[in-house]
């Protein structure tokens, strides 16, 4: 179910970037296609960042009601301006909106504010490398995870703080509306898509996108949306205005595959998802630009040997 609103709950002593990173994820996705209501949230009617800025359009939590396909994150704050007493301003709505069903994200330190509800009890969950220590040992019911970007727990999703509330909302993102979509939405942003161990697959689309040669972005773009076609180099490059010999230089040097190699893979990939959904194997070989059913027959043998 995609969700098509993000509500951001900003404590006391927000950080900055911890709240600003996953916000222009979601902004970005608009001007690329796929926009997201965007609301703010926070018990407090103007809440000021650990960087001292403060904030003035936030709504009360009694006043925005959270439904299950919603996406709320709460952003990282420091824990030193973190007032327990208050907790009956805010923990009741944060259990509330997990009850419904809806997303429920932290980032950094906001994984005790979780914690704290009672949201990750039993729960992989992560934070920040300097704080993931303490989290295990005030909430021991917790099983915190070390070295990881962010950590999926069913609809719970905690990250490890400052930039890696950006590869969490660019993960959402991903989820929703695709892995092709959220390497748009990265490149607007000029920033890389990064995934740890944690993944049980990776997608070739993502594996050689961790560069920012446009040229290449673009030949992968025009790649991917005509994997069924042929797709010889002399038109890969005029696409982009050079020669077929400067793009096989350019590709290889930027994704560190061969064009050939990764037009094989991005096709064998698209197979093996179409047929896990129940597609005939002629229909799925044409489709993914093989020459025929008994060409990429003998290429999944192959992957599945290897």
């Amino acid at each position: 179910m995609v969700s098509n609103r993000v509500i951001f709950f900003l404590f006391e002593g927000v950080h900055l970037l911890d709240l600003a990173g996953a916000v222009t994820v979601f902004y970005e996705s608009g001007c690329c296609g796929k926009p997201y209501e965007l609301r703010y949230v926070s018990p407090y009617p103007q809440p000021v960042s650990s960087a001292g800025l403060g904030f003035s359009k936030v709504d009360p939590p009694e006043a925005v009601t959270v439904t299950a396909t919603d996406i709320l994150l709460v952003a990282g704050m420091d824990l030193r301006s973190w007032n327990r007493d208050d907790d009956h301003r805010w923990m009741p709505w944060l259990q509330a909106a997990a009850a419904t069903g809806a997303t429920i994200c932290s980032v950094c330190t906001a994984a005790f504010a979780l914690a704290a509800a009672g949201l990750l009890d039993e729960q992989d969950c992560t934070t920040h490398w300097a704080w993931t220590a303490t989290l295990q040992q005030q909430y021991p019911r917790l099983r915190v995870q070390e070295n990881k970007l962010f950590v999926k727990s069913g609809k719970i999703y905690t990250s490890a703080g400052i930039t890696t509330g950006i590869d969490l909302a660019l993960f959402l993102v991903e989820e929703q509306h695709g892995a092709a979509f959220a390497c748009t939405v990265a490149k607007d942003m000029v920033v890389y898509i990064r995934r740890d161990g944690m993944d049980a697959q990776h997608s070739v689309y993502l594996q050689y996108r961790q560069h920012i040669h446009h040229q290449v972005h673009e030949v992968q773009d025009y790649i991917v949306q005509h994997l069924h076609e042929k797709l010889p180099i002399e038109e890969l490059a005029a696409l982009v205005f050079i020669s077929p010999r400067n793009l096989t230089r350019l590709f290889k040097s930027a994704t560190g595959s061969t064009i050939g190699e990764y037009i094989r893979q991005l096709r064998l990939e698209k197979a093996q998802h179409l047929l896990k959904a129940d597609h005939k194997l002629a229909w799925v070989a044409k489709e993914c630009g093989f020459k025929d059913p008994d060409q990429l027959r003998h290429l999944l043998k192959k992957e599945t040997m290897l």
